[in-house]
């Protein structure tokens, strides 16, 4: 069983930065993906960033250049640093898990909200 524990969420002005952290606990192995996926009122969940246990990170189109995703293995975090904030980042922001044991299987976290308003 793994936990995942989002923070960092906050309401910002547009232009400027936010750092989202997960940390996950339980059985933190067999893990081959984390990442970050926002969801705002009435769209669709989707991808903003992962990076897999061999260091390959993908990015939405929409925040390519402003946001950053890393991984401390030895803390179990993923973090997402978002610099250039717009309004359209307004969102519910959740941290996944992807482990792989017998069969691939994803953990979520419960979210956390930014909203990016002057």
């Amino acid at each position: 069983q793994v936990q995942l524990v989002e923070s960092g969420g906050g309401l910002v002005q547009p232009g400027g930065s936010l750092r989202l952290s997960c940390a996950a606990s339980g059985s933190i192995f067999s893990i081959i993906a984390m990442g970050w996926y926002r969801q705002a009122p009435g769209k669709e969940r989707e991808l903003v960033a992962t990076i897999t246990s061999g260091g390959s990170i993908n990015y939405a189109d929409s925040v390519k250049g402003r946001f950053t995703i890393s991984r401390n293995n030895a803390k179990n975090t993923v973090d997402l640093q978002m610099n250039s904030l717009k309004p359209e980042d307004t969102a519910v922001y959740y941290c996944k898990l992807r482990r792989i044991m017998q069969y691939q299987y994803d953990y979520w976290g419960r979210g956390t909200q930014v909203t990016v308003s002057s």
